[in-house]
């Protein structure tokens, strides 16, 4: 597994329907790219945004990021939306998990 972690903060003013039209596009494109497995985004109280994709190795994350349409929209992100952001990547994450018995 590869994990993408891109958090960020929007700028003030912003075109928030386009961002959510760019935003649903890209979300439905990364659907169908090889090697792609989840997409959450979770958004905290004091406006950051934490997004974290999952993916099944580097090569199929970093195809996704070299995709024209998403270049496309990567620049419109930093020349409209974002204030900041900051990408983390993340090859063979040590994985926790947990599951309460429901009995």
């Amino acid at each position: 597994m590869f994990l993408v972690v891109f958090r960020n903060r929007k700028r003030a003013g912003m075109d928030h329907d386009a961002y959510a039209a760019d935003a649903a596009e890209m979300e439905a494109m990364a659907l169908s790219q090889p090697g792609y497995r989840s997409f959450k985004s979770y958004t905290a109280d004091d406006g950051e945004v934490v997004a974290v994709s999952e993916w099944d190795d580097e090569a199929s994350a970093r195809a996704w990021g070299r995709l024209a349409e998403h270049r496309a929209v990567q620049h419109k992100g930093r020349q409209d939306y974002y204030a900041d952001y900051t990408l983390f990547a993340c090859a063979q994450p040590r994985v926790h998990r947990f599951k309460a018995d429901e009995t």
